[in-house]
């Protein structure tokens, strides 16, 4: 799915969200090590970031040409920020009402409400396409994006203890919210 081209003002910040292009598919492979390698808080450590530019391009093409899931870029006065994206949990029946969304951003472009900006966007969409249910897993210690996900009426409905453990031996759990659309 095609998120429309759109531009914001964050205060003196020139804000544009819009859906990737094929031929961003390295720099998106480049973005994923990096952020990966600035915060504890995603998926996997830079080493183990596999992706490649053609399986890029491919993740790209689907997002782009799905009716069910989308992907969101942001750029900051011209500089790529981050993306954030959602996908159904599932294609049975009883999982239909449910989506997943997910959202990264370098560091210097977080803390000045890029991220609330994003993921209203996103929530707005789901909502249009008749989703009842946005889930979202965030790693506890994650305060800052925890209260986030919070205040834009996002529940605590559980945590794995230990879901994370990391190369100096400590641990974090994840924690699972959801937000209710209709």
């Amino acid at each position: 799915m095609v998120f429309e081209e759109k531009e914001y003002m964050l205060g003196e910040k020139k804000i544009l969200l819009r859906s990737a292009k094929p031929e961003e598919a390295q720099l998106l492979v480049d973005y994923l090590k990096t952020v990966c390698g600035e915060t504890r808080f995603l998926l996997c450590d830079p080493d183990e970031v596999k992706y490649t530019a053609e399986s890029e391009v491919e993740f790209i093409n689907a997002k782009n040409s799905s009716e069910d899931s989308m992907l969101i870029l942001a750029f900051v006065d011209g500089e790529y920020a981050g993306n954030c994206s959602f996908q159904p949990i599932g294609s049975r029946r009883r999982a239909k009402h449910r989506v997943d969304i997910g959202i990264a951003l370098y560091q210097k472009y977080t803390g000045f409400g890029l991220g609330r900006l994003m993921l209203e966007q996103l929530l707005f969409t789901i909502k249009e396409l008749g989703y009842e249910q946005a889930e979202l897993t965030v790693v506890g210690g994650n305060d800052r994006a925890y209260h986030l996900y919070e205040s834009l009426g996002f529940k605590e409905c559980g945590r794995i203890p230990k879901a994370n453990k990391y190369q100096d031996g400590t641990y974090a759990d994840d924690i699972h919210m959801v937000k209710k659309l209709q």
